[in-house]
């Protein structure tokens, strides 16, 4: 067997661009849900306001992702790609000028508050369209031998420009105050918009352009729901994700927990993204081909067991290596998780399945965050951690019972193509 070219995808220029682009939309996205999260909290005090940013991302966000699937499929790669950075830019913009003084001193704070709620609203419904778009472009730039590489590196980026994002975040709120940093999130955007233009138009691989959109997303569904390893992978991330994740309520945590301020808030969220990047890196050096399936059970449980350990954490650096530690495991089931996708999606039904992959795992975030806040305003931000931790704990055992084929998944040359069942 030839041995594995770790940069593979890195000497194609137009997946370098692609990279750099993401970056940037990445890290202006993570720094903006930080900023945001962190006034939100500071106006109001109340842990479910943070739980609301969630569900109001998450009901276009989920609403919408069938029919964003169904246009990526349809439509050029590049150019809608640019229209969403383009839309992008808008609510970053709004953001800015919500958080100006002459807003802050003249608008009052409900007003603000449910402003921001509706800038979130068309971030959702947005980011339907985001996902998909994204997924089905990377296969594009490259050949679908190193689909595995480029999985890698592109979600290496995204976690990097995530840990960025998130440090930066906090650190620029107690430098140069919210709007400013917002504003520089607009600026990024806008660079972002500028070179995604040095990508050539790509051609539209789905056979049945126009149709029925009916037709088109039942095919879709059918799909996944017939793949029982798609829909396994699919249904583990999604619970794990649900009940697992901590990032909604860290500004609780960081302001009224472990008391550390903006700086230690970004520290905290960064650490997560951290962990992620360096387990993504090393696995650019070891194939995950073997035991893929047993591989990312076992990373998902950990990442459990790191939840548990930072929820009854009162030390700060404890609370950082508990989060770095669930950013590892977390780095690598995301890793396994696209590189199944990319190698068991047809080239026509790109959108359409990373559009189901948003509802299941994408909307699971922000349905996340309005458990997280709900479960930190009625049980205390402490149980609610350790809580969502022992659910991920116990979806990976059923996983692991009910699903002996995504437990038994080798991605051998021989897998390496769509398989349906049933």
């Amino acid at each position: 067997m030839a041995k594995q070219d770790p940069y593979a995808a890195l000497r194609i220029k137009e997946f370098n661009i692609f990279l750099f682009v993401r970056f940037l939309l990445v890290f202006g996205w993570s720094m903006q849900f930080i900023v945001i999260e962190w006034q939100v909290y500071s106006i109001t005090k109340d842990p479910l306001s943070l739980g609301i940013i969630g569900l109001m991302e998450i009901i276009p966000a989920f609403s919408m992702a069938l029919f964003a699937g169904h246009i990526v499929d349809q439509k050029e790669k590049r150019n809608l790609l640019a229209v969403c950075t383009a839309a992008f830019s808008i609510i970053s913009l709004g953001l800015f000028v919500l958080t100006t003084d002459s807003v802050l001193l003249n608008w009052s704070t409900n007003t603000i508050l449910y402003a921001i709620y509706a800038l979130v609203f068309f971030g959702g419904f947005l980011r339907s369209f985001f996902g998909p778009t994204i997924f089905s472009l990377v296969a594009l730039l490259v050949p679908k031998s190193i689909y595995q590489n480029a999985a890698t590196w592109s979600t290496s980026t995204w976690k990097t420009a995530a840990v960025s994002g998130a440090l930066f975040g906090g650190l620029f709120i107690g430098w140069f105050g919210v709007d400013k940093t917002l504003c520089l999130v607009f600026a990024l955007v806008l660079c972002s918009f500028i070179v995604l233009f040095k990508i050539k138009k790509k051609p539209i691989l789905n056979t049945k352009k126009g149709e029925p959109m009916k037709q088109s997303l039942a095919a879709g569904i059918t799909f996944v729901f017939n793949n029982k390893i798609i829909l396994g992978v699919l249904t583990l991330d999604m619970i794990a994700v649900l009940f697992g994740g901590t990032t909604a309520i860290l500004s609780v945590f960081a302001q009224d927990v472990l008391k550390v301020g903006p700086e230690g808030f970004g520290i905290l969220n960064a650490s997560i993204s951290m962990g992620s990047i360096v387990t993504m890196l090393i696995t650019t050096y070891i194939p995950i081909h073997k035991n893929t399936g047993k591989k990312m059970l076992i990373s998902v449980f950990i990442f459990g067991l790191s939840i548990i350990a930072f929820g009854l954490s009162s030390i700060f650096w404890v609370s950082i290596l508990a989060l770095f530690i669930s950013g590892a495991a977390d780095g690598i089931s995301m890793v396994i998780r696209q590189t199944i996708l990319q190698l068991k999606t047809p080239d026509d039904m790109r959108g359409r399945v990373a559009s189901v992959n948003s509802m299941f795992v994408g909307s699971s975030n922000e349905l996340g965050a309005f458990e997280s806040g709900l479960a930190a305003k009625f049980m205390g931000p402490i149980i609610a951690v350790v809580f969502g931790g022992t659910m991920t704990l116990i979806t990976v055992a059923v996983t692991s019972v009910v699903n002996p084929t995504l437990t038994k998944l080798e991605l051998t040359e021989e897998t390496t193509t769509p398989e349906i069942e049933g």
